[in-house]
């Protein structure tokens, strides 16, 4: 106990040699990264996995404080720092699609998407096909790339080439069709592939009652930045995935809101600010 507070004097004697403007920036930056983890792993189950980390790796710090110093349990101490990097490699495992994500959105562009007809030609498309899907319950998965691109799991598919048209997207998805299985990537107005197998999210991370298609859907949205769009067989019903996050039971008017939002003016890289807005764009649109 007294080597600790020994240690804890020399530490706050050290912080007052410093400038306050100093040690405040610092702390500053360190709670600005903190908070980014914090809201980078929100509702992942990397959230879940990093609580538990972190009261194991407290728990152990005050036992081998209080106790190991207090009785002279030196081993202890020698076990406790082979355990540090021992975590730290096991952190890396398991943190693995959470670092991949957080790389992969480093690397984004944050350039805004200028407005043009062919953006209001690629919603018009979407939204006539989701709709005639929707009515006849006919299921689809469509991911529209913006910055990252998805060329990686696209290899798993046909190459297509095709300009988007809801008459294409349509025929593609309907039932025995070469091509109606998997997911769809548009990309720069383009329909580049089909029958794609893409990266299925946790089961954990969406409500039960939602398939294959719906966890695909998430899944994709966790690992870029795309925007895809999602037909239930089941129900019928319309949704948006995008960052990781799910809007449901879309209208046609509130879908081409969302898309002109997420698509038309920027990357918002926010889907609960377009779901915001979702009430007021379905009143513009009536």
């Amino acid at each position: 106990m007294d080597d600790t507070l020994i240690s804890f004097r020399s530490f706050w004697t050290a912080v007052r040699a410093y400038h306050w403007w100093q040690v405040g920036i610092e702390l500053f930056l360190i709670g600005a990264v903190v908070w980014w983890v914090i809201v980078f792993l929100r509702g992942t189950r990397g959230a879940r996995m990093l609580k538990g980390v972190a009261v194991v790796l407290i728990s152990l710090y005050l036992i081998v404080r209080l106790v190991g110093n207090q009785f002279g349990l030196n081993r202890i101490e020698f076990l406790y720092r082979q355990f540090l990097i021992f975590a730290g490699l096991a952190t890396v495992v398991v943190f693995q699609p959470e670092l991949r994500r957080a790389l992969m959105r480093l690397g984004e562009t944050r350039f805004f998407r200028s407005w043009s007809s062919q953006v209001d030609e690629e919603i018009d498309a979407l939204v006539e096909a989701a709709t005639f899907l929707s009515r006849r319950k006919i299921g689809a998965l469509v991911a529209i790339e913006r910055d990252v691109g998805l060329g990686g799991i696209a290899e798993t598919g046909t190459r297509v080439g095709a300009d988007l048209t809801a008459p294409l997207l349509e025929t593609i998805f309907w039932p025995n069709s070469p091509l109606h299985d998997l997911g769809v990537i548009v990309s720069g107005g383009k329909i580049a592939y089909a029958a794609v197998q893409f990266p299925l999210a946790e089961s954990g991370d969406l409500e039960r009652e939602l398939g294959s298609r719906h966890r695909a859907a998430v899944g994709l949205s966790q690992e870029s930045d795309a925007v895809v769009l999602v037909v239930s067989e089941e129900t019928g019903d319309v949704s948006i995935a995008e960052r990781g996050q799910l809007i449901r039971k879309l209208t046609p008017e509130g879908l081409r809101g969302l898309l002109s939002e997420l698509l038309g003016r920027g990357d918002s890289g926010n889907i609960r600010k377009a779901a915001a807005l979702l009430p007021l764009l379905m009143l513009f649109h009536g």
